[in-house]
């Protein structure tokens, strides 16, 4: 490796370094994986393990949004994307949650992707601090779950 490639490869955090490896795993698995049926029931086992695997605040965090993705937009499929939880439509993701300890940042974030149907003129959030998720934060979570598929 040149002296470039090195000090381009230390600009990643650990942190970054191990989500492109869990990237490359979760890609080499989808290619292994037989049928349409059976990824898609690997990728939900995947990304409820994943989210057993969380930190407390992360994980209840995680299980709720889990729960109101799914049950709002069944439409999406849940799957691993950098080795967090994402929900993607026809293979390519619209939102995903990523852990506050995932990058030991002070908060979670509720990401939208440029395939979300969130467009509001010239301006609009792609992604959302979470600090907790109450009722009302579930309900605004699947009022905008269900305009990015729509």
């Amino acid at each position: 490796m040149s002296s470039t490639e090195s000090s381009a490869y230390q600009r990643f955090t650990a942190e970054e370094r191990a989500a492109m490896k869990e990237h490359a795993q979760e890609q080499k698995k989808a290619v292994r994986r037989s049928s349409r049926a059976d990824k898609a029931a690997q990728d939900q086992w995947d990304v409820l393990a994943k989210i057993a695997e969380m930190q407390e605040s992360d994980r209840i965090m995680a299980e709720r949004i889990h729960t109101v993705i799914t049950a709002g937009a069944p439409a999406l499929a849940p799957k691993l994307w950098y080795g967090m939880p994402a929900y993607a439509l026809d293979g390519k993701i619209v939102c995903h949650f990523q852990p506050a300890a995932k990058f030991k940042a002070r908060y979670a974030t509720l990401g939208f992707s440029d395939q979300a149907n969130l467009d509001d003129g010239s301006m609009w959030a792609a992604g959302f601090a979470l600090t907790e998720v109450t009722v009302e934060v579930e309900a605004q979570i699947s009022t905008l779950v269900k305009q990015a598929v729509s």
